[in-house]
């Protein structure tokens, strides 16, 4: 199996939404971005929720399978991927 792609941490930091797909299973990475100051993110206090489903459809016409959250740091993307690669 090829590696899931996740992007990184800075692309949630940024408060993008990431949705992805491995064939049939798809899912939605929402970055809950907490801001310490005007300009800087605080890490240890955001995160991000991560939905999944299967089938054709879009995040909007399709029931979700599951959700958790995971911290923003490098050991929550990395636990994020796991658990999505798990559910394949």
């Amino acid at each position: 199996m090829a590696e899931l792609f996740i992007p990184t941490l800075h692309t949630f930091a940024m408060n993008n939404i990431f949705t992805g797909s491995w064939g049939s299973f798809r899912f939605r990475a929402v970055p809950n971005v907490v801001m310490r100051t005007p300009k800087e993110v605080d890490m240890e206090n955001s995160s991000i929720r991560v939905e999944y489903w299967h089938g054709p459809f879009c995040y909007e016409k399709s029931t979700m399978e599951g959700e958790e959250t995971f911290p923003m740091s490098e050991e929550g993307r990395q636990s994020m991927k796991a658990w999505l690669e798990e559910r394949i």
